[in-house]
């Protein structure tokens, strides 16, 4: 491949990635008490946790954007 592809791809994914980021932390403000309420019945965890598990897994998300899709997007595009 060649490193305009490859720039091309972490692009893509980065924005791809985001978008996804974007729509579960507007998911997770708008739908809390209802997702809340299915994940409490469905895995057995108190509701109180769950703000916990929630943060967590956005936290989570981020880094993982940034450090695979975000920072070799950014290094081949100074490369490039």
């Amino acid at each position: 491949m060649e490193i305009e592809n490859l720039r091309q791809f972490f692009g893509w994914c980065t924005v791809i990635n985001l978008g996804i980021l974007v729509l579960s932390s507007i998911g997770m403000i708008a739908l809390r008490e209802w997702i809340t309420a299915i994940h409490a019945r469905l895995f057995g965890i108190e509701a109180s946790c769950l703000a916990e598990q929630y943060f967590r897994y956005l936290a989570n998300y981020k880094i993982l954007v940034l450090v695979f899709n975000l920072v070799p997007y950014l290094a081949l595009r100074i490369v490039a």
